[in-house]
């Protein structure tokens, strides 16, 4: 990068390591992007959630490696030896986190986990120290008081929009009136920050149409040195903190942080080869549950498909177990996996209770090396999107993490958006509409395609063909990096 060095950048953002989050991914590459830069990063968080030391994503810093954290009561923070914070060697920057309220799942959503952060963030902000920009995460009421802050000192401020959050206000059924309250505020958001960083172009023009003046299109991305085809090295045991089971980039829900089980290893079985001819969390009592539903413990021995991340209402990802039943009569040993969590849980759950018994398991979230090794067996993974309601331009990460594993995609969803055409164009996968006779078809064809895979070499090429494609075209690292270079330029555009 050509930016001057040593800039004081402040990301501001509810969600940051090792909270289970597709946020928690890019923003720790963008981090570590600034702070190769020269950059000096301060990162205004909450206070980690219960059980995330158990995803192994916490490394306490070694006697002696943390300085002064300069962190004022009710926070803390300190820098590592090494260039990152106690909790996270591998993030450079400092953490400074102050307690949040979270829902039921553990997760800051809602309207008053929200304004618990929020509010707060007013004070810590002006007592903090005065950086060169500042960086925000939504949800909107985060990026207005950024708004302000940053108004108040004379500083620039960069907006990650990930989602456009009114979008999904009107998807999830909220009043119009709070739909209207939130455009409004998204609206003032956008049309302040000097930059915009956009995952993927469907957001970039709803951002412009929302008053956004200067949106660079960065794109998101899995970590390729998480996400492989090969069996998990011994650094995947413990994983960097901002590698964590992927959830969409640009889904507003939750992530249920309490997770702890460890899939055994077993020798990865071959991947299925993809066609190109495709047409267009809540915890258990017990091993079985009380849920209707089966706990997955361990990989399973036989064909699985797997739906690795956040199922809520608009992934529509119970489609999967609608399918179920059609899946079952050609391939009776098949499952499904859903690993991770959702405000679906409880509809897959009872989708599930009315099938026999381990044909749908529900996990809780697992770390990044751990999911990548569900991913590397799974004969496909599951990507849905629900049509109609707003969201048909997101681009799932959850895809992206399988096919770096080698692991092709089934997508459900609307034929014509772009995560469906890029399915196609790039022959990743099945693509087929958001209907459970259709998904069953296709859940059919990529089991068969697993089962007839005898010819090792043309799956492993198969498999490494897609493991190319991640690599050069969603690489996290990548993404990272231009984000990064267009922070930096709201600093030297400021002057």
């Amino acid at each position: 990068m050509t930016a001057p060095t040593r800039h004081r950048v402040m990301l501001v953002s509810r969600i940051f390591a090792p909270e289970p989050s597709a946020a928690t991914f890019r923003l720790g590459a963008l981090v570590r992007a600034l702070a190769g830069a020269g950059a000096r990063v301060e990162v205004v968080t909450a206070e980690a959630p219960d059980g995330a030391g158990s995803l192994g994503l916490v490394r306490p810093a070694e006697d002696g490696a943390s300085g002064g954290s300069g962190a004022r009561p009710g926070e803390s923070g300190a820098w590592d030896a090494r260039g990152g914070t106690g909790a996270a060697p591998a993030i450079p920057a400092r953490v400074r986190r102050a307690p949040v309220l979270r829902d039921p799942s553990g997760y800051v959503r809602g309207y008053l986990p929200y304004l618990s952060f929020d509010v707060p963030l007013l004070w810590r902000l002006l007592r903090g120290s005065r950086p060169d920009v500042y960086v925000v995460e939504p949800p909107p009421t985060t990026g207005a008081v950024v708004r302000v802050i940053a108004a108040l000192r004379g500083r620039s401020y960069v907006y990650y929009a990930a989602d456009v959050w009114s979008d999904a206000s009107a998807s999830t059924g909220a009043p119009k009136v709070v739909v209207r309250l939130v455009r409004a505020l998204e609206s003032w958001v956008l049309r302040g920050a000097a930059v915009v960083l956009s995952v993927n172009e469907g957001v970039t023009e709803r951002v412009r149409e929302l008053g956004a003046r200067q949106v660079v299109t960065v794109g998101n991305g899995v970590d390729t040195d998480v996400f492989t085809p090969g069996e998990a090295s011994p650094a995947d045991a413990s994983p960097p903190a901002d590698a964590t089971l992927p959830t969409d980039a640009s889904s507003p829900t939750g992530a249920n942080p309490s997770a702890d089980a460890t899939p055994s290893a077993r020798p990865t079985r071959s991947n299925p080869v993809a066609s190109c001819e495709s047409r267009s969390g809540y915890p258990e009592r017990d091993s079985r549950g009380e849920r209707g539903f089966q706990r997955a413990s361990e990989i399973p021995d036989g064909p699985f498909l797997l739906y690795a991340g956040t199922a809520s209402e608009w992934q529509g990802a119970e489609v999967f177990a609608e399918a179920m039943p059609r899946v079952l009569e050609e391939f009776p040993d098949a499952q499904v996996v859903f690993l991770g969590q959702g405000s679906s849980w409880d509809r897959l759950s009872m989708l599930a209770a009315g099938l026999p018994e381990g044909a749908i398991t529900l996990h809780d979230p697992v770390s990044a090396a751990e999911s990548a090794v569900w991913q590397r067996r799974a004969s496909a993974a599951l990507v849905s999107l629900r049509p109609g309601i707003g969201y048909d331009f997101a681009m799932p990460t959850k895809m992206f993490a399988a096919l770096a594993c080698g692991t092709p995609v089934i997508f459900a969803g609307p034929v014509t958006s772009p995560a469906a055409r890029l399915v196609e164009s790039e022959c990743l996968g099945w693509v087929t509409d958001h209907d459970a006779g259709e998904v069953a078809e296709a859940m059919i064809a990529a089991l068969r395609a697993a089962d007839e895979s005898v010819a090792e070499t043309a799956a492993e090429s198969e498999g490494d063909r897609l493991v190319a494609w991640v690599r050069e075209h969603r690489s996290l690292a990548a993404v990272g990096e231009r984000a990064a270079d267009a922070v930096l330029s709201a600093v030297t555009s400021r002057g």
